[in-house]
Protein backbone atom coordinates (compact mmCIF):
# COMPACT_ATOMS: atom_id res chain seq x y z
CA UNK A 1 0.00 0.00 0.00
CA UNK A 2 3.00 2.00 0.95
CA UNK A 3 3.81 1.69 -2.94
CA UNK A 4 0.89 2.55 -4.27
CA UNK A 5 0.18 5.65 -2.12
CA UNK A 6 3.52 7.40 -3.28
CA UNK A 7 3.45 6.64 -7.35
CA UNK A 8 -0.39 7.88 -6.97
CA UNK A 9 1.04 11.01 -4.90
CA UNK A 10 4.23 11.76 -7.38
CA UNK A 11 1.50 11.53 -10.29
CA UNK A 12 -0.96 13.89 -8.93
CA UNK A 13 1.99 16.26 -7.87
CA UNK A 14 3.28 16.34 -11.61
CA UNK A 15 -0.24 16.12 -12.84
CA UNK A 16 -0.99 19.03 -10.41
CA UNK A 17 1.64 21.24 -11.98
CA UNK A 18 -0.03 20.74 -15.76
CA UNK A 19 -3.18 21.62 -14.39
CA UNK A 20 -4.19 18.64 -14.05
CA UNK A 21 -6.60 17.34 -10.97
CA UNK A 22 -7.40 13.72 -9.11
CA UNK A 23 -8.77 11.19 -11.64
CA UNK A 24 -7.97 13.62 -14.90
CA UNK A 25 -4.92 11.64 -15.80
CA UNK A 26 -6.14 8.58 -15.48
CA UNK A 27 -9.39 9.45 -18.00
CA UNK A 28 -7.07 11.14 -20.41
CA UNK A 29 -5.11 7.95 -20.63
CA UNK A 30 -7.84 6.45 -21.44
CA UNK A 31 -9.34 8.53 -23.87
CA UNK A 32 -6.10 8.50 -25.52
CA UNK A 33 -5.55 5.29 -26.17
CA UNK A 34 -8.91 3.62 -26.87
CA UNK A 35 -10.43 7.48 -28.90
CA UNK A 36 -13.94 8.50 -28.13
CA UNK A 37 -16.17 6.52 -25.31
CA UNK A 38 -19.18 7.00 -23.32
CA UNK A 39 -19.12 7.95 -19.26
CA UNK A 40 -20.12 4.62 -18.11
CA UNK A 41 -16.97 2.53 -20.59
CA UNK A 42 -14.66 5.28 -18.74
CA UNK A 43 -16.18 5.14 -15.45
CA UNK A 44 -15.44 1.35 -15.49
CA UNK A 45 -12.26 1.86 -17.30
CA UNK A 46 -10.88 3.92 -14.31
CA UNK A 47 -12.53 1.77 -11.90
CA UNK A 48 -14.61 4.31 -10.37
CA UNK A 49 -18.42 5.40 -9.67
CA UNK A 50 -19.91 6.69 -13.05
CA UNK A 51 -21.29 10.38 -11.13
CA UNK A 52 -17.94 10.70 -10.04
CA UNK A 53 -16.48 10.46 -13.69
CA UNK A 54 -19.42 12.55 -14.57
CA UNK A 55 -17.83 15.46 -12.34
CA UNK A 56 -14.54 14.55 -13.27
CA UNK A 57 -15.59 15.31 -16.67
CA UNK A 58 -17.54 18.58 -16.38
CA UNK A 59 -13.87 20.14 -15.44
CA UNK A 60 -12.14 18.72 -18.12
CA UNK A 61 -14.57 20.35 -20.56
CA UNK A 62 -14.84 23.42 -18.72
CA UNK A 63 -11.05 23.45 -19.01
CA UNK A 64 -11.07 22.64 -22.84
CA UNK A 65 -9.49 19.11 -22.79
CA UNK A 66 -12.30 17.26 -23.73
CA UNK A 67 -15.98 17.73 -25.70
CA UNK A 68 -19.04 15.62 -25.13
CA UNK A 69 -21.63 15.19 -27.58
CA UNK A 70 -24.55 12.92 -28.09
CA UNK A 71 -24.75 10.43 -31.48
CA UNK A 72 -28.03 10.80 -33.87
CA UNK A 73 -30.23 8.02 -32.62
CA UNK A 74 -28.95 7.61 -29.43
CA UNK A 75 -30.21 10.89 -27.01
CA UNK A 76 -29.58 8.97 -23.82
CA UNK A 77 -25.49 8.87 -23.97
CA UNK A 78 -23.08 11.66 -24.51
CA UNK A 79 -20.34 10.33 -25.60
CA UNK A 80 -16.36 12.28 -24.88
CA UNK A 81 -13.53 12.96 -27.04
CA UNK A 82 -10.31 15.37 -26.33
CA UNK A 83 -10.00 17.95 -27.63
CA UNK A 84 -6.40 19.07 -29.13
CA UNK A 85 -5.69 20.62 -25.98
CA UNK A 86 -6.74 17.56 -24.10
CA UNK A 87 -4.58 15.62 -26.73
CA UNK A 88 -1.44 17.73 -25.13
CA UNK A 89 -2.70 17.33 -22.03
CA UNK A 90 -3.00 12.86 -22.64
CA UNK A 91 0.78 13.23 -24.19
CA UNK A 92 1.61 14.48 -20.98
CA UNK A 93 0.66 12.39 -18.58
CA UNK A 94 1.82 9.45 -20.69
CA UNK A 95 5.33 11.22 -20.00
CA UNK A 96 4.41 11.42 -16.38
CA UNK A 97 3.56 7.95 -15.83
CA UNK A 98 6.95 7.13 -18.18
CA UNK A 99 9.18 9.09 -16.02
CA UNK A 100 7.55 7.83 -12.68
CA UNK A 101 7.70 4.17 -13.17
CA UNK A 102 11.55 4.42 -14.60
CA UNK A 103 11.88 6.71 -10.97
CA UNK A 104 10.31 3.49 -9.14
CA UNK A 105 11.93 0.36 -10.45
CA UNK A 106 15.40 2.41 -11.24
CA UNK A 107 16.95 0.61 -7.97
CA UNK A 108 15.99 -2.78 -9.62
CA UNK A 109 18.00 -4.68 -11.83
CA UNK A 110 16.99 -6.41 -14.85
CA UNK A 111 16.22 -9.73 -13.86
CA UNK A 112 14.45 -8.11 -10.45
CA UNK A 113 12.43 -6.14 -12.50
CA UNK A 114 11.26 -8.82 -14.61
CA UNK A 115 10.24 -11.24 -11.59
CA UNK A 116 8.22 -7.96 -10.21
CA UNK A 117 6.69 -7.75 -13.25
CA UNK A 118 5.98 -11.38 -12.88
CA UNK A 119 4.60 -11.67 -9.76
CA UNK A 120 2.94 -8.24 -9.89
CA UNK A 121 0.91 -10.07 -13.00
CA UNK A 122 0.34 -13.20 -10.72
CA UNK A 123 -1.19 -10.93 -7.88
CA UNK A 124 -3.07 -9.36 -10.61
CA UNK A 125 -4.95 -12.49 -11.77
CA UNK A 126 -5.76 -14.31 -8.40
CA UNK A 127 -7.64 -10.95 -7.37
CA UNK A 128 -9.31 -10.58 -10.82
CA UNK A 129 -9.83 -14.45 -10.44
CA UNK A 130 -11.79 -13.57 -6.74
CA UNK A 131 -13.71 -10.89 -7.68
CA UNK A 132 -15.29 -12.73 -10.38
CA UNK A 133 -16.07 -15.47 -7.99
CA UNK A 134 -17.49 -12.93 -5.60
CA UNK A 135 -19.52 -11.09 -8.48
CA UNK A 136 -21.12 -13.93 -9.62
CA UNK A 137 -22.12 -15.20 -5.85
CA UNK A 138 -20.04 -18.07 -6.38
CA UNK A 139 -18.13 -17.29 -3.10
CA UNK A 140 -20.09 -17.85 0.54
CA UNK A 141 -20.09 -15.74 3.36
CA UNK A 142 -18.32 -16.72 5.97
CA UNK A 143 -20.53 -14.23 8.14
CA UNK A 144 -23.87 -15.92 9.52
Amino acid sequence: MKTHTILNRQILNCAGKVGLTAGQPKVLEFLSQHGESDQKTIASYCEIEPATVGSILLRMERSGLVVRRQHEGNRRSLFVSLTEQGEQAAAAVAEIFRETETAAVSGLSPEELEQLKGLLDRLWRSMETHRMQHDSGEEKSEIQ
